[in-house]
């Protein structure tokens, strides 16, 4: 159990950490997609206003944005091309709905950011129940040799009784206990990793 817990501990603080970076990251893509919109608005009003020279600064901001911060992922989803320049990038605002739907409201698409930290909580949540499953095998365990001292006991005293019918009483109880024991034990499955041959350097 002992050694379960530990695993499952580290698992849990590694799952917990991965977490927390995943949080970080999916902050830091919203900040992103956030200041592209920005300028994805400045592009859009600059064009009504027929201000062009705005148009390509924001479009040549996107680009620089894009270029150094945007997700492949991400870039996908809004249908962006790392080699868009300015007047692709204009004509992308313009024209495409993925450039202006935010791949934040795709509820899978978050989640998705959690996926490995799951996974690894999920694995330290399977090595805590399986360790708690072989504590539980171990205390079965101990009923059993408390039954073996008892059936010792019993066998060590039958000879301080001197009427024939209690030594047979007592010895048949010994047998029975050590017969019960010994069915019980064997309906036990044993610890996770136990193995008969490591008792012979197997």
């Amino acid at each position: 159990m002992s050694t379960h817990y530990t695993k499952s501990n580290n698992l849990s603080a590694e799952g917990n950490s991965m977490w927390n970076e995943a949080s970080q990251t999916l902050m830091q893509d919203m900040q992103v997609w956030n200041m592209i919109s920005d300028y994805q608005v400045e592009i859009l009003y600059a064009a009504q206003t027929g201000n062009e020279d705005q148009m390509y600064e924001s479009a040549y901001k996107i680009k620089f944005i894009c270029a150094d911060n945007l997700t492949a992922d991400i870039a996908e989803r809004i249908g962006y091309d790392f080699e868009f320049d300015a007047d692709q990038i204009i004509y992308w605002v313009e024209n495409s709905e993925l450039s202006t739907t935010s791949p934040f409201s795709d509820a899978d698409f978050v989640d998705s950011y959690y996926d490995d930290a799951r996974d690894v909580l999920a694995e330290s949540d399977a090595v805590l129940a399986e360790g708690q499953a072989d504590n539980t095998k171990g205390d079965t365990f101990n009923l059993v040799t408390v039954i073996y001292s008892v059936v010792l006991f019993m066998l060590g005293i039958v000879g301080t009784f001197r009427r024939l019918p209690n030594r047979m009483l007592i010895t048949i109880i010994a047998i029975a206990g050590f017969l019960f024991g010994t069915v019980y034990m064997f309906t036990i499955p044993f610890p996770t990793g136990f193995n008969f041959l490591s008792f012979f350097g197997g």
